[in-house]
């Protein structure tokens, strides 16, 4: 319904054109098309709206970007069969964003805006708006607190506060109150004029970041976006936004096109968990569409962490930004004493720390804080009771007889069960050797508790992880039991944190296990008390690189190794990847249709998940462009064929193999 040539043709019977991008999700039609404008829909058919368009027969949605008095199609033009609401929620800056994030991951406009604007809520959009006046922003200079103990944390909120747009890699200190130095970032900010976006993991560092913003700004000041509101709330909090008024938006990766006018700070906490990479197409990540409004808006730039990924580092060694960390005996003074198990003083002390799950280390450790009436943290990567289980006589993994998956036990009286088609296994018998004993390979936090309990009879116990998930616990002596990401806050901080099983991180098959590990660790360290109070155990050998830098708390040290690494190596980062999956004669046919960057290399083919197989081709950075343009041109081929398997592209995912 148009052609890429343009004619500057006006329409035969005069009507005004509309520029709309048509919600049907296919790769060869990613496309603005040209519509007319009947008369009695000119005045609310303006840019940004939601309409209802013929395309192809049918009645689809699609987005009104632009208004032109004339067209470059040469043929009939159809009309514009409705405008769904007169609100105009696409904003022109997040349509831009839009395609600039379609481009980078090799999508389409289409799926973009369905992350970047929530579904319509009718009855919200009618609520009467809220007359009120906005509170007034704070004025002048902000109290840089917390920023102080960073030499070039107070710079950064000046800069701010005048209106200019720093970018900054900050490495928090432990026991840092981070919400807080946000919402200083943020207050900075809005005195100057501009607004902000920020874009944190989960629900609990939004409910801390919520209430550092309402200390510092006051009600009103910011609205919180996340899918877990529920549509109306969603809904509403974004209309204010869009609506100008609010100049904040704070939230999960759901904000992170969250319209806010004058854009001056984006900011992002803990980088590199990975709920912050979008499950659904074209599965960007938060920090690089962050980064991409940057680029656009002209704005700063803040990305936090008690660790610090490999993109992080990229970016201050190529001087895009400058890293805000504590000087050295800052750093001393705030760390808990951190000891590993597995160096050459404990293993002469204690010979069993090498294969011991709590070696005398960090049961002393855990002794010592429980008399001392605080609590103690204990972190286990595995939920459940026994995750996986094996035969007592020849150690083979149980597996089930249905479907080959793990068989794990759920409590201690239970029966095994298999964690892929959940088939009860109540009359196991071991292939190998047909022993029906079984003992654990591995255990997770429930039985970790329970055998805790045994340990330290009288203390309580709880627990943390994907069944209920503590925001806090009171101060006194208790085991808190919990998996990575869902530690609680103590009151006081820890006496002591316990980090086992630390194979279970380092050991996995990813290109990030060392980076995840040391995340995982600082996160729960941070929350001990300083030494000596504190004392943080790692079951793990001090020669590792990741225990290195938590020993040292050097974050940046260690993301600048595994920058190095994957310099030499040729992975992301230092290269942009694709991958590229699916059956395997549908990968070959879009590899092959794909007229790839003259020094583009593909690799594989590595099995993937349910009998897929996946390719990566990898480029230098400055050909990124080009690759994501080559898979897309590609994708829209076998579309325009109705090509029958479907073939998943992501640019730079999280795991490659």
């Amino acid at each position: 319904m148009t052609t890429t040539k343009r004619s500057d043709r006006r329409p035969a019977d005069g009507s005004p054109v509309a520029r709309v991008c048509v919600d049907v999700g296919l790769a060869h039609l990613d496309r603005p098309f040209d519509y007319l404008v009947p008369a009695e829909l000119d005045e609310v058919a303006v840019p940004g709206t939601r309409v209802k368009v013929r395309f192809a027969g049918q009645l689809v949605d699609g987005w009104l970007l632009s208004r032109a008095d004339d067209s470059g199609h040469t043929g009939r033009l159809a009309y514009l069969e409705k405008v769904v609401s007169p609100e105009p929620v696409l904003a022109p800056e997040i349509a831009r964003l839009a395609r600039a994030v379609a481009d980078r991951y090799a999508g389409s406009l289409a799926d973009v805006l369905r992350l970047a604007v929530p579904p319509r809520h009718a009855r919200v959009e009618k609520e009467p708006r809220d007359e009120q006046p906005t509170p007034a922003a704070p004025t002048g200079a902000v109290d840089p607190r917390g920023w102080r103990d960073y030499p070039t944390g107070p710079a950064m909120l000046r800069a701010l506060t005048d209106g200019r747009a720093p970018r900054a890699v900050w490495s928090a200190l432990p026991g840092e109150d981070w919400a807080a130095r946000y919402a200083d970032a943020v207050a900075a900010t809005v005195a100057g004029g501009h607004g902000a976006v920020v874009v944190v993991p989960d629900a609990r560092d939004l409910d801390r970041l919520d209430a550092a913003l309402t200390t510092v700004l006051g009600p009103g000041r910011h609205v919180s976006l996340s899918a877990a509101l529920g549509p109306a709330r969603r809904y509403r909090a974004f209309l204010a936004a869009r609506r100008g008024q609010v100049p904040v938006v704070i939230g999960t990766r759901a904000a992170m096109f969250a319209p806010v006018a004058r854009l001056g700070l984006v900011a992002i906490w803990d980088d590199g968990d990975d709920l912050h990479s979008e499950p659904r197409a074209p599965y960007p990540h938060a920090r690089d569409v962050l980064l991409t409004r940057v680029h656009l808006a002209e704005a700063g730039a803040l990305v936090g962490g008690y660790a610090r990924t490999a993109e992080g580092q990229l970016l201050v060694e190529t001087g895009w930004a400058r890293e805000v960390v504590a000087d050295r005996s800052t750093v001393r003074a705030r760390v808990p004493a951190i000891a590993p198990t597995g160096d050459d003083p404990q293993l002469a002390r204690d010979p069993g720390a090498a294969t011991a799950r709590l070696p005398s280390l960090a049961w002393t450790a855990a002794r010592d804080a429980l008399r001392q009436d605080l609590p103690v943290l204990v972190q286990v990567p595995r939920r459940g009771y026994l995750p996986s289980i094996s035969c007592a006589e020849c150690r083979t993994p149980a597996r089930c007889v249905h479907c080959s998956g793990p068989l794990a036990l759920p409590s201690a009286g239970g029966t095994p069960a298999c964690r892929w088609c959940a088939r009860v296994a109540a009359a196991y018998a071991c292939p190998q050797c047909g022993g029906r004993r079984l003992r654990a390979a591995v255990t997770g936090a429930r039985r970790t508790a329970e055998e805790l309990g045994r340990a330290f009879p009288g203390v309580p116990v709880r627990t943390s992880g994907r069944e209920e998930v503590l925001t806090d616990v009171p101060g006194g002596a208790a085991l808190v039991v919990a998996t990575p990401g869902a530690e609680p806050v103590a009151e006081g901080g820890y006496g002591a944190v316990l980090l086992l099983d630390s194979w279970a991180l380092l050991t996995r098959a990813d290109l990030r296990a060392g980076e995840e590990a040391l995340r995982r660790w600082l996160a729960a360290a941070a929350l001990a008390r300083p030494a000596p109070a504190g004392r943080v155990v790692v079951v793990a050998d001090g020669a590792l690189a990741p225990v290195q830098a938590l020993l040292r708390w050097d974050a940046g040290w260690f993301a600048g190794r595994e920058l190095a690494e994957r310099r030499e190596l040729g992975f992301p980062p230092a290269v942009r990847m694709a991958s590229v999956t699916g059956p395997a004669e549908a990968v070959a046919d879009l590899l092959a249709a794909a007229r790839l960057p003259d020094d583009a290399e593909v690799l594989g083919p590595v099995p993937a998940e349910e009998g897929r197989e996946r390719m990566l081709v990898r480029v230098p950075r400055a050909r990124a462009g080009a690759l994501a343009e080559a898979l897309h041109s590609a994708a829209g081929a076998r579309a325009a064929r109705k090509a029958a398997d479907p073939v998943r592209l992501q640019v730079d995912p999280l795991s490659l193999f």
